[in-house]
């Protein structure tokens, strides 16, 4: 494996794992409610502008991704697609490009 694959390999997993530290104690305090995260998210205009900037770089990317995967046929890309909405695009981004980068047989 190339050491670029390796570094996006690495940052995929920092993107999984690293959301889990704010997250957990967060749910662990006030449950699994997602009206309140969103009203969480919504205190201040610069977290709503962040949540804003991050839900239209991930539609983004989810784009290029059908976009890509319809020209490459690199059909287990396709996998990303959850990863983007379920984890985010901290995770989604480099694990794109990580299977991306993936050596052509």
């Amino acid at each position: 494996m190339s050491p670029l694959r390796i570094i996006y390999l690495v940052l995929a997993i920092w993107g999984a794992v690293q959301p889990l530290f704010y997250f957990v104690p967060w749910i662990a305090d006030n449950g699994f409610d997602i009206r309140g995260l969103f009203v969480a998210w919504k205190i201040f205009a610069v977290n709503t502008g962040l949540m804003t900037t991050l839900n239209v770089a991930g539609f983004a990317l989810v784009i290029f991704v059908i976009a890509e995967v319809s020209v490459r046929r690199n059909w287990s890309a396709l996998f990303v697609l959850p990863v983007i909405v379920l984890v985010g695009l901290n995770c989604g981004l480099p694990l794109y490009l990580f299977l991306r980068t993936r050596p052509v047989a």
